[in-house]
């Protein structure tokens, strides 16, 4: 009787156990599905692609890397607007360059962080090389322009660089269409259809006055100077005035001169952001130029189609038994001018 009992005990104990493991394996299949499924999920969400480079994006496209999409967006560009919201219209070179406050902000084709040049304050990324421009690409058709220094297109013909330049078809770059017209006739005033660094003189392209002042002779920094910053082509004395409100006592006179002067690249819309533009003085010192300037309407006058050309008027002080005052002003990479006002 014992054993009988002792058999049916079995008997049930294994129908537990082997229902207690139909229902574990259940609980294993269930987990096991959801983790392929929670797998398969991250999967999808992987698989969403994002930009980085330009060589992520098809053929004609450019990656905006603000919202990492690879949009149909052309790297020449005529102003701001045909750019993304990262960057400028290079106002010389037409292409779109990325803005920056430092290298940290740059792609690795255009690693230094500068001023556009020295009239244009707005930092934007630089390049180096040509073959880091294309570094990021699935193709080398990007040239580092030997002047702006930015990633742009190579050129293959005049017709695809901006007025005033003409494709180097042996290098890709846009250069400076240059011509000898010394003595060559020319209409208006400043560059003209001069050589840049001459000026039209009473209708002839003529060399720049050489300075010859004692503000140069003791002027120590004339490695700063040259010709391919902006061209300080003209002078004259427009007001002479007793004004000890802006002078001193000592030197009540307020002369103010009107300096002419074109640029290769455009002229900042105000005088605060005119940088590189300096005034020296009989002893050779230097100061900056701007605040010479006053903020007034009319002493600061860009004009040009591409804003090449600039009417400075700046103020001096000289005593009230004066009628001469010997002066001088350069642009950074630029002509030095020497100029003796007389009233």
């Amino acid at each position: 009787m014992k054993l009988w009992k002792l058999g049916w005990m079995l008997v049930v104990t294994s129908v537990v156990l082997a229902g207690c493991g139909i229902g574990d394996n259940d609980d294993i299949g269930t987990d096991a599905g959801t983790s392929a499924d929670t797998d398969a999920g991250m999967g999808t969400d992987a698989g969403t692609t994002r930009c980085w480079w330009d060589a992520d994006c098809g053929s004609g496209q450019r990656c905006d890397t603000g919202t990492g999409q690879c949009k149909a967006q052309s790297l020449s560009c005529t102003d701001d607007s045909g750019c993304f919201a990262s960057e400028i219209c290079h106002p010389t070179a037409k292409v779109c360059v990325r803005t920056c406050t430092g290298s940290f902000d740059c792609p690795v084709s255009a690693k230094t962080c500068e001023a556009v040049n020295s009239t244009y304050t707005q930092k934007v990324c630089k390049c180096s090389t040509d073959t880091l421009c294309n570094v990021e690409r699935a193709t080398a058709d990007l040239v580092c322009s030997n002047v702006e220094r930015v990633c742009m297109p190579k050129c293959t013909t005049d017709a695809q660089c901006v007025t005033g330049k003409i494709c180097n078809t042996a290098t890709g770059y846009c250069e400076a269409k240059v011509t000898d017209t010394n003595g060559s006739p020319c209409s208006g005033t400043g560059q003209s259809t001069c050589n840049y660094g001459t000026y039209c003189d009473s209708r002839v392209c003529s060399p720049l006055p050489a300075p010859t002042c004692p503000n140069y002779e003791n002027f120590t920094n004339k490695s700063s100077l040259g010709t391919t910053g902006p061209i300080l082509f003209g002078a004259r004395v427009v007001g002479v005035t007793s004004d000890t409100s802006y002078c001193p006592a000592s030197s009540p006179t307020r002369v103010r001169i009107m300096l002419s002067a074109y640029s290769s690249v455009p002229f900042p819309t105000t005088k605060d952001a005119l940088g590189g533009f300096f005034r020296v003085s009989v002893a050779g010192s230097v100061v900056d130029a701007p605040q010479l300037v006053d903020s007034a309407a009319g002493n600061y006058i860009v004009m040009g189609t591409n804003w090449e050309r600039a009417d400075i008027i700046v103020n001096l002080c000289a005593s009230s038994s004066s009628v001469t005052l010997s002066t001088a002003f350069y642009f950074t990479n630029g002509n030095f001018l020497c100029y003796q006002a007389n009233w």
